[in-house]
């Protein structure tokens, strides 16, 4: 089962793009954006499902350099 997760920018709090993972992300896990640049994540946010949903919302906070 992947998981799909948001990728959002720690300084804007805005959303960057989504991911497919295989399996859970790791608070340090390293990964290529779009955009080409390589981010290391600075935390994982792991929500609650909304009531009557299955998929529970998955958050990897990243700093850009550019």
């Amino acid at each position: 089962m992947s998981i799909i997760a948001t990728i959002m920018n720690s300084s804007t709090g805005l959303a960057i793009q989504k991911m497919k993972f295989e399996r859970m992300p790791k608070p340090w896990v390293t990964l290529h954006l779009e955009s080409g640049e390589q981010v290391t994540a600075d935390r994982v946010h792991v929500g609650k499902p909304a009531p009557g949903k299955f998929i529970t919302p998955v958050e990897v906070w990243v700093t850009p350099k550019g």
